[in-house]
């Protein structure tokens, strides 16, 4: 049984603020060590498919000098299989800028249909949870299916946001609708489907020569196999698993993991996340600080009399004398200097917190109001940010002009940053 699997790693995340405004969002670091990507990655390799493609687009320097040749997956082959990064580039005929997902798969068929699969595996690269592909290869199947979907239950506030499915009592699915305005159910596609190679060629092919078409898997693809009554399955999961498209959605999986038990148990020995691991001193925490419900990876430094609660700490974070980490998260190299305060804050690498600077305080009950400070940008001492506020890039003490005078940023306010969150 010959499967390969796409990884889509493209996206531009825009939801995610600051912290895609220099990577593509499957690059942005998660639980301290990792990346967004390193779960779907491992999940194929666990699952024992190890001829993989990733489609990138937007912004993909920082995932190519993630996963270069792939050793840390056991991805770097050099005859059969092994991990392939494919870029669009502007062509003579028909290679450009990708329009849909459908699309990316379509210019990229010629390396898909190499070493002639059976089954082809379309998988995001910006969703954390752990799934055996081989199992739902078995039941895509069991089923005789020409294309199974992967799905979950969500909250029904948050359904428009999804793929939305019906179903019958043996899982055929009897409708599709992406993204609807007024969700009719919360069984929500979760971007992971498996195709017959035979009927996916066939179907992009098909789809390239549809001028109405916008080259769509979720949009095109999916609702005219509906349609045309192929046999499309759901495959129902039971697992966790998140979408951390949204900076409040990245946040709150930061702190599924610190739940007890966690979401999802990064030390089972049986079902490694793989990564790209830097080569760090081991954590130094001084005499009299102290750690509560957090994890701390290598390089960091807490000095003495530091409090760190609830936080998640990647490689080389200093924090300085007395100060305090709550409910946060805190990339690579950010410099936190003595007396501040950070709380429900997500802090980009190489960012700078001043002395005694308070940033993110505590919004009122039932918000989330994480704050988020864009990769190297430098909070000047004793300024407090308020709790919902956007920091862009590189931020100087210059930036803060309009804020100088009392040294408040005000709750839900940006600086240096344009986009949405």
């Amino acid at each position: 049984m010959k499967v390969k699997a796409i990884i889509l790693a493209g996206g531009e995340g825009t939801r995610l603020a600051t912290l895609t405004t220099k990577r593509a969002k499957p690059a942005v670091p998660f639980a301290g060590k990792y990346r967004i990507i390193d779960f779907t990655l491992s999940n194929c390799v666990n699952s024992n498919i190890f001829d993989v493609l990733i489609l990138t687009q937007y912004r993909p320097h920082s995932l190519n000098d993630h996963i270069e040749r792939g050793r840390p997956w056991d991805l770097d082959r050099s005859f059969t299989g092994g991990v392939q990064i494919l870029q669009p580039y502007k062509g003579r005929y028909d290679t450009d800028w990708y329009i849909g997902t459908a699309d990316a798969v379509t210019q990229n068929l010629n390396f898909v249909r190499r070493g002639r699969p059976e089954y082809v595996l379309i998988l995001s690269g910006d969703h954390i949870y752990e799934m055996d592909y081989d199992v739902l290869i078995n039941y895509h199947r069991e089923k005789n299916a020409d294309m199974t979907v992967c799905v979950i239950t969500v909250p029904m506030d948050e359904a428009s946001r999804y793929g939305i499915l019906d179903t019958d009592e043996d899982f055929r699915v009897r409708n599709f609708i992406e993204k609807p305005a007024n969700p009719p159910s919360n069984l929500a596609s979760m971007g992971v489907y498996v195709f017959t190679y035979s009927v996916l060629e066939q179907l992009l092919k098909d789809d390239r020569e549809n001028k109405q078409s916008s080259h769509d898997f979720g949009k095109d693809i999916i609702p005219r196999m509906v349609r045309d009554k192929m046999n499309v399955f759901a495959y129902p999961y039971g697992g966790y698993w998140i979408d951390v498209g949204t900076i409040d959605a990245y946040w709150e999986a930061h702190m599924d993991l610190l739940a007890s038990p966690p979401s999802l148990n990064l030390n089972d020995r049986t079902w490694v996340t793989h990564t790209k691991s830097e080569e760090r001193a081991p954590a130094y925490i001084a005499a009299g600080a102290t750690i509560r419900n957090s994890m701390i990876t290598n390089g960091t430094v807490i000095s003495e009399g530091a409090l760190v609660e609830r936080s998640v700490l990647s490689p080389g974070t200093f924090v300085g004398p007395n100060a305090i980490i709550r409910e946060s998260i805190v990339l690579t190299d950010a410099y936190i200097e003595a007396g501040a305060v950070i709380e429900r804050t997500i802090l980009d690498k190489q960012t700078i917190v001043g002395h005694n600077a308070r940033v993110g305080t505590m919004p009122k009950v039932g918000e989330f109001g994480i704050t988020c400070v864009g990769k190297g940008a430098v909070i000047p001492p004793g300024f407090t940010i308020g709790y919902g506020s956007i920091l862009g890039v590189d931020l100087r003490e210059e930036d803060y002009a309009p804020y100088l005078a009392n040294k408040v940023v005000p709750p839900n306010t940006s600086v240096g940053y344009s986009g949405k969150r």
